[in-house]
């Protein structure tokens, strides 16, 4: 009963059941799928392009998370499947963000904050930076890595303003979007974002 779909009843056999030929077929409402953004090192390498391999059969979108993604996604396997996550995700930190990696998406979403994280934000303890993890994050093994809770170069809307046309022109293509962290308030920072004009989506 804490939201207000809790409060909601449905009543069943009021009335007939739509026709199925008058839905929407599952083939295009799986489009509109998206997973959440978990980056590679967050989860394993095969787990992350399992996720980018099951959405681009689908025709839905993965989301890379911040962790960056490596080049060799970005071509088709010889079976066809793909590998590359449609979601690009640019965060505080930047980790892995490359005119390649924002040219190799359908969606780049700017995340504005590290949500509940305690401490720092997000945190990668060194002895979790292999090498390869590394070479994604453009980064040195070993070393730990802390994604701050702010972009340190967003203070005010203006500043988010050219962010995204920043954006924009590495990937005129993809469509921009800005993830908020839902908290008391959040309306009014929704409300304060810059709105899309047609040079932006």
């Amino acid at each position: 009963m804490a939201s207000l779909r809790g409060l909601l009843k449905f009543k069943a056999g009021v009335r007939p059941p739509v026709p199925l030929e008058e839905v929407e077929p599952a083939s295009e409402i799986v489009k509109r799928f998206a997973t959440g953004a978990m980056s590679y090192g967050s989860i394993s390498a095969e787990a992350h392009e399992t996720l980018a391999i099951a959405m681009n059969r689908l025709g839905g979108r993965s989301n890379c998370g911040e962790g960056g993604e490596h080049v060799s996604r970005y071509e088709r396997d010889p079976n066809g499947d793909w590998r590359r996550s449609a979601i690009k995700q640019v965060a505080s930190a930047r980790f892995g963000v490359t005119s390649d990696y924002l040219t190799n998406c359908t969606d780049i979403q700017i995340k504005m904050a590290q949500g509940a994280k305690p401490g720092e934000g997000g945190q990668l303890p060194g002895g979790k930076v292999y090498p390869w993890i590394a070479e994604v994050r453009h980064s040195t093994p070993g070393v730990g890595l802390i994604s701050p809770p702010p972009h340190h170069d967003i203070y005010s809307i203006e500043d988010l303003a050219q962010l995204i046309y920043d954006l924009k022109n590495a990937n005129p293509q993809a469509r921009i979007h800005v993830k908020l962290v839902s908290e008391v308030g959040v309306g009014t920072v929704a409300a304060g974002c810059p709105r899309p004009t047609p040079t932006w989506c």
